[in-house]
């Protein structure tokens, strides 16, 4: 269960935790489990909301709105690795060096850490539906989500450099 604690301990201290993803041996097939693993609890984190919808409006089938749902996330992996390019440029065009797996890896990381929150957010959906508790905790995800996407880039642009944040 190391994956669940590192989830946990990125809330706390998320820069040490992408420190060590990032000093083990580079591995694509690491981080594309990353981003299959976040992919799999959003598409479960949307059954509260769907289940919602199918009720609300009858004429929706279940299975139509999580087939849809599934396949509309599967479609988003070449979204997430062109989205992950942009961390580097950025980088590189402030001068710094953070290369390609360094970005990916931060953005994958960033999105699994966060798929707990995001579970919290498919049942405020689905119970509560849309209102000022649904915007709070997407707020919150958000918040949450981009404070680890930053620290991990961070943390990967200074071991690329040579350097300690």
């Amino acid at each position: 269960m190391a994956a669940v604690d590192d989830i946990l301990r990125s809330y706390r201290a998320p820069r040490t935790v992408v420190r060590a993803h990032f000093a083990q041996p580079r591995s694509e097939p690491r981080l594309f489990s990353f981003l299959i693993g976040a992919l799999i609890v959003i598409f479960i984190a949307q059954w509260p909301r769907l289940s919602r919808v199918n009720f609300e409006q009858p004429d929706q089938p279940m299975a139509g709105l999580l087939l849809g749902t599934g396949l509309a996330l599967a479609a988003t992996i070449p979204f997430f690795y062109l989205l992950a390019t942009i961390g580097p440029l950025v980088a590189r065009l402030l001068g710094g060096r953070l290369d390609w797996y360094g970005g990916r890896l931060a953005l994958f990381w960033a999105m699994l850490a966060v798929s707990p929150l995001m579970l919290l957010q498919g049942l405020v959906a689905g119970f509560i539906g849309a209102g000022a508790q649904l915007s709070l905790v997407s707020g919150l995800v958000f918040v949450a989500y981009m404070a680890i996407w930053l620290a991990g880039l961070r943390v990967t642009q200074f071991e690329t450099e040579g350097g300690t944040p």
